[in-house]
């Protein structure tokens, strides 16, 4: 049996930090599909396809990645792909009131796929997309927060 994991966000942009949990996963799971989700209480930087262009261009050495989207509910995204797991990373103590939230919801929606927590490794535990757009659109330095690609990309939107 194949064992799916599901990690979702909006990725906007990709992180280092994302891109660690990705990484950890496919080498924990046989297929590891990365959902880029449309937030509509969201209004992002990058539109979905970009997202999903820079995630793959950044995961392309990680055959077990796929890179999908999806509007909805992440429960029924989840069962759509026949996940067994959906991966939430934790920076902070304060993440995981709000994960706990999502997580319990998920288990009344659907109590056969699980939520598992990978924390983030320390050197990443600051970093936020948000956090990185507003540094970038002020030429700051972001060299080794985000892949380059992810980089080049925010410079060119904030020129």
């Amino acid at each position: 049996m194949t064992k799916i994991a599901v990690v979702p966000g909006s990725f906007d942009p990709i992180t280092m930090g994302h891109l660690d949990i990705i990484k950890r996963a496919s080498t924990i799971f046989d297929e590891v599909k990365v959902v880029v989700m449309n937030n509509s209480s969201k209004n992002p930087l990058f539109n979905v396809e970009e997202r999903m262009e820079m995630i793959a261009k950044v995961t392309e050495s990680m055959p077990n990645v796929k890179v999908d989207s999806f509007s909805g509910l992440l429960i029924d995204y989840s069962v759509e792909v026949r996940a067994n797991a959906i991966i939430r990373g934790l920076r902070a103590v304060s993440d995981f009131e709000y994960e706990m939230q999502i997580t319990s919801m998920n288990r009344f929606l659907n109590e056969n796929i699980e939520t598992l927590f990978m924390i983030s490794n320390n050197q990443y535990s600051f970093l936020s997309s948000s956090i990185v757009k507003e540094v970038a659109k002020y030429q700051g330095n972001i060299n080794g927060l985000v892949p380059d690609v992810v980089e080049k990309a925010l410079q060119l939107k904030f020129q």
